[in-house]
């Protein structure tokens, strides 16, 4: 797909909110319920997913229970506090993040991403020498590195597969978080039943919930947000508080297990038995990779506070009080009971259990708002097939619901829940996920670090060797757990991978054979009177995917019916590899051949975190960004899009609603003074009377006033929409697995996937479907 990046599109919006103190303390105590529900609730299984094999036990002399301890403060202190909160969240993409913002922030400064285009020469131009004027191209090492990425069609092809792999790990734990966040809350009810009992009520009680949290999805996290903040503040005083009282009774000398040497300690005692627990302690960062995924949601600013003044207070006295309390007691029936809950008084434990569980679901939702929002960004640019998507929140954007989706999730959350039936087996493979999506990050963000702030490439050298080296420790322990739990993450990633793949494949592929087989303007502007070419009222709406000529579904179909709209509209919905598009650099529009010929095309733009509106809306600001356009003359001072034929078509940037559009039914859509107007003709009472609103300063000429009047002519007589209905077919000779991937596998999602988002309102009576075989 082409991605436009055409007069600051490409440029990060500023963002606006929480400017005052007040405003960023409020997003903060927002922030709780919906970042950090999940990093929040890791207290509940880390010690008892360390302890929980046979490759290390509880002894006396807690050199063990030590160890943990200074693992978990360090790392935590290192990966969440270091590395997520005062580095990465730095590397916003207007605003956004996640994976696949780093990716798309890379691909704008490098332009280094596959999708065909890039934007227009003279958006590119001027973005180079913005970068040279303010240094970002940096010293010969830097220089040399955009140009290698650049140039290399296999370096871009791994960095699109690094942001993939990360994405499709942050899918798989959408699936395995609810299930470990849950089942662990729930697990508290052991230490209160008989174990045979327990057996037959920890597993129901679980999954009862886990499906009332996925059927509740579709209200959205909105209607019930008002209550995940204090939820999350009353879970992180509870376990703050419990961990303060277990520190003083117990052990108060367990502050000095925060020194590293006990980490030393540990290795040297326990060895392998010791490394191979490590894929237990990394729990203690889960969700970390959250904080900067719903970065657009909230504020840089607003994020750090939280964690630093309120969240990793709480975290490191939780993690404290359950090292004091094991640390003092070594006749547990066996490592499995070492966790959370028995370091809870015994008077409180069912007030704790209850608030646990509601921590449990609040960080659990997040995450599933998140995937959601992540499929969103893929889908957007071409990396996903089209989905179902439902905002479930007029106020904030990044709120949506998409039921295909979480109702794979739900099946297979459920399906890793009862399958394992416990937390050791779902925590190794909730572990290799999380770490797998950090050393992504860890990578590209060393890519930002010098392709995109243009800092020293020691210093990017030096943040991938820290923090990749203690991740890579963490990796590898994880990863020798395939056998345990494991492999779920990289089954799922895998089947994920192939999708996205093969989807991103397969739309390249489809606009490649739109390039190659479209006709020349001039094809169109020459067709000889003797074929009957008949021009009927009303507006023709052609979708298309290029941006210069006419595809090839449209030479097909006039070949065969040689008739066409008396105003005919070449339509390109196009997303770009940035969060937001203004609205006043949506719309490109642009004149195909004369004047007298009514032939426009107009190119959409939507950000990857843009809603796109319904159909009506649609439709209005596509007539007033045509009106605008004829009124300004047809002018190209605006800039031209790279591709057009220069002789016939120039783009020019709109802004929509610049000539409001009054219609008999409704009302005067903008605010400009009535005092100049195109008056309608007389029509039949049944049909709408549209006319344009000009402000008292415009001047219009005759000629200008004609081809208004003809658009309000062909918009009473109605819009009928062409929508290409292609099939993908691989051509003769094609190699075994080309045949499978195109024909079989791209098909199958093709067809069952979501279609055009605006063309899905459209009247059935209005639409025109035109099929094409592409032999690829």
């Amino acid at each position: 797909m082409d991605l436009e990046l055409a007069h600051g599109a490409g440029a990060p919006r500023k963002r606006q909110r929480g400017e005052s103190w007040g405003g960023v303390l409020l997003l903060a105590y927002q922030s709780l319920g919906v970042v950090y529900g999940d990093v929040a609730t890791s207290p509940l299984y880390v010690y008892k997913s360390a302890f929980a094999g046979d490759d290390i036990t509880h002894s006396a002399g807690n050199e063990e229970i030590y160890g943990v301890l200074s693992f978990v403060f360090w790392t935590l202190t290192l990966i969440s506090l270091l590395k997520y909160v005062l580095i990465v969240l730095r590397a916003n993409d207007g605003g956004e993040g996640g994976t696949f913002a780093l990716y798309s922030l890379i691909c704008r400064h490098v332009r280094a991403g596959l999708l065909p285009g890039g934007g227009t020469s003279e958006d590119l131009a001027a973005e180079d020498k913005a970068a040279a004027a303010a240094g970002r191209r940096g010293d010969g090492a830097v220089s040399r590195a955009r140009t290698l990425l650049e140039r290399y069609r296999l370096l871009q092809r791994m960095l699109l597969f690094f942001a993939l792999l990360g994405t499709c790990m942050v899918i798989g734990d959408g699936v395995l978080t609810p299930a470990v966040s849950v089942f662990s809350a729930v697990s508290g009810l052991e230490l209160s039943m008989e174990k045979e009992t327990h057996k037959y009520v920890g597993l129901p009680v679980t999954c009862a919930i886990l499906i009332c949290l996925f059927a509740l999805q579709h209200y959205g996290t909105h209607r019930v947000g008002f209550i995940f903040a204090p939820i999350i503040c009353v879970w992180l005083l509870c376990i703050s508080m419990i961990g303060l009282y277990n520190i003083i009774h117990w052990n108060h000398h367990v502050y000095r297990a925060l020194s590293p040497y006990y980490m030393y300690q540990f290795l040297k005692k326990t060895q392998t038995g010791g490394w191979k627990s490590l894929g237990g302690i990394l729990l203690c960062v889960t969700g970390s990779e959250a904080m900067y995924a719903d970065l657009g949601h909230f504020s840089q600013k607003s994020i750090q506070i939280a964690f630093i003044s309120v969240v990793y207070p709480a975290l490191v006295l939780a993690y404290m009080g359950q090292a004091a309390y094991i640390s003092q007691h070594h006749s547990f029936e066996n490592n499995y009971h070492i966790g959370f809950y028995v370091s809870v008084p015994e008077k409180l434990r069912y007030p704790v259990l209850v608030i646990a569980i509601l921590a449990a679901v609040v960080g659990s939702q997040a995450i599933i708002t998140g995937t959601f929002s992540i499929i969103k960004q893929c889908s957007a640019l071409s990396c996903f097939p089209g989905v179902k998507i439902v905002h479930t929140s007029s106020t904030v954007h990044g709120r949506i619901y998409i039921p295909e989706i979480n109702w794979i999730l739900m099946i297979l959350c459920l399906a890793v829940t009862i399958g394992f039936n416990n937390t050791k087996h779902l925590t190794n493979a909730q572990g290799l996920a999380v770490i797998t999506v950090m050393l992504v990050t860890t990578c590209l963000m060393s890519l930002v670090i010098v392709l995109c702030w243009s800092k020293s490439i020691f210093l990017a050298l030096g943040f991938l060797v820290f923090f990749g080296s203690i991740e890579v420790l963490y990796f590898s322990a994880a990863l020798v757990k395939v056998h345990e739990g494991a492999w779920v993450p990289i089954t799922l990633s895998f089947v994920f991978m192939i999708v996205m793949s093969v989807w991103h494949y397969g739309t390249i592929k489809k606009y490649e054979f739109d390039v190659q087989n479209k006709v020349s303007v001039n094809w169109l502007l020459n067709l000889s009177p003797s074929l009957g070419i008949v021009r009927v009222r009303g507006i023709g709406l052609t979708h298309t995917e290029l941006m210069s000529g006419i595809p090839a579904i449209f030479s097909h179909f006039v070949t065969n019916l040689p008739a066409f709209h008396q105003v005919l509209v070449f339509l390109c919905v196009k997303s770009v590899p940035v969060p937001h598009v203004e609205p006043e650099e949506r719309f490109l529009v642009g004149r195909i051949g004369p004047k007298e010929y009514r032939l426009y095309r107009v190119i959409v733009r939507y950000g990857y975190r843009d809603v796109q509106q319904d159909d009506l809306e649609f439709e209005k600001d596509l007539i007033n960004s045509i009106a605008e356009f004829i009124r300004n003359g047809g002018s190209d001072q605006n800039g031209s899009v790279e591709g057009a034929d220069k002789a016939n078509e120039k783009l020019s940037s709109i802004r929509s609603g610049s000539i409001p559009l009054w219609e008999e039914d409704g009302g005067v859509d903008g605010s400009a003074s009535p005092n100049k107007e195109i008056n309608q003709q007389t029509v039949a009472q049944q049909r709408k009377k549209p006319r344009f609103v000009l402000p008292k300063s415009a001047q219009v000429d005759s000629e200008v006033r004609a081809e208004l009047q003809d658009l309000m002519d062909a918009r009473e007589a109605g819009m009928s929409f062409i929508l290409g209905h292609s099939h993908m077919k691989a051509k003769s000779g094609s190699s075994f697995v080309k045949r499978i991937v195109i024909n079989f596998i791209y098909e199958f999602l093709r067809r069952n996937s979501r279609g055009l988002s605006y063309a899905a309102n459209i009247p059935h009576a209005s639409t025109l479907e035109v099929g094409m075989v592409y032999q690829v």
